[in-house]
């Protein structure tokens, strides 16, 4: 089940991953069917049934019933994730495999604020953030000083290093807090990390983590040191064998999965300012070389 009005790609990745370990095609399931409509229910007219040891996923509109053992939940936007918490609840009160369940977990990771919290409970550590909801300037500016004048804004809710600022002077931060307030957007300052390469190349790791084990590493390098280090804004990313990686980073990618409460994710981190996490990323894209024999195959594997 995917959201078939994105184009990200995931799902013929899987779908591949499906027939290679299987040898069948998997069923497409638009899991917009699935998605909250209010108190009518599910917009698309979706419906969750117990089927055996499995579900059965009904949209009567399209004529559509499949019975499942493996539910795979996957490439749902950000925005859109909410909306799919009651298909998520209803699929996991079922015994069927899916790893794709975990409704407070996709809320926690896709809401920036949220994962702070959680990093901040459980001891994971990070760059110093602060939450902005709507601040005056006084108020942003305060905060930008507290933490060194030296910081990067970026959506609570977003994707690809949309929306994310570099700022280092009031005018920059005004900029950024424009943007926020055009959208109504509540938004998040946190300080810069100084993860340079030798020649001044900002750089990070995202590593893929699956049931408490770190599956694979790459590395990103962006050469715009204003830009986030996301391959959707130019960073170009090389796979790097988990031994390669900087002491610790490994474990502090699995600490922060299960801070935020997924058996899946891919954690964005640096190996500067002692070690510290960014983000945990619920969908990871599967667009890199590699990542359909280093993560699709595992992932799909777990469902079987």
């Amino acid at each position: 089940m995917t959201d078939h009005s994105s184009n990200e790609g995931s799902r013929e990745t899987l779908a591949d991953a499906v027939r290679r370990l299987t040898g069948r095609a998997p069923v497409l399931l638009d899991a917009r069917h699935f998605m909250s409509g209010g108190p009518g229910g599910p917009a698309g007219g979706g419906r969750v049934r117990g089927s055996g040891d499995g579900v059965s996923l009904e949209v009567p509109a399209e004529g559509l019933a499949v019975a499942a053992t493996a539910v795979l939940l996957y490439e749902i936007p950000p925005h859109r994730r909410l909306e799919l918490a009651d298909c998520q609840r209803a699929i996991g009160a079922h015994p069927v495999r899916s790893l794709g369940t975990a409704v407070d977990g996709w809320r926690t990771a896709t809401d920036k604020r949220l994962a702070v919290e959680r990093f901040a409970r459980d001891g994971v550590r990070q760059m110093p953030t602060a939450t902005l909801s709507r601040p005056t300037a006084a108020e942003a500016g305060e905060v930008f000083a507290r933490l060194g004048g030296d910081v990067w804004a970026r959506p609570a809710v977003g994707m690809s290093g949309q929306d994310v600022f570099h700022v280092t002077t009031a005018a920059q931060l005004a900029e950024a807090a424009e943007c926020y307030a055009e959208t109504g957007t509540d938004w998040l300052l946190a300080q810069d990390a100084r993860n340079f390469t030798a020649d001044g190349r900002r750089h990070q790791y995202r590593i893929t983590v699956l049931a408490g084990r770190a599956i694979r590493a790459v590395e990103h390098v962006q050469d715009d040191p204003d830009e986030p280090c996301n391959l959707a804004r130019g960073a170009v990313s090389t796979p790097l064998p988990l031994p390669e990686l900087p002491a610790g980073l490994a474990d502090l990618a699995v600490a922060a999965t299960v801070a935020v409460g997924l058996p899946f994710a891919a954690v964005d981190l640096a190996a500067e300012s002692g070690g510290v996490v960014f983000e945990v990323n619920v969908h990871p894209a599967f667009g890199s070389p590699g990542a359909l024999e280093a993560v699709a195959l595992p992932y799909v594997a777990a469902h079987l």
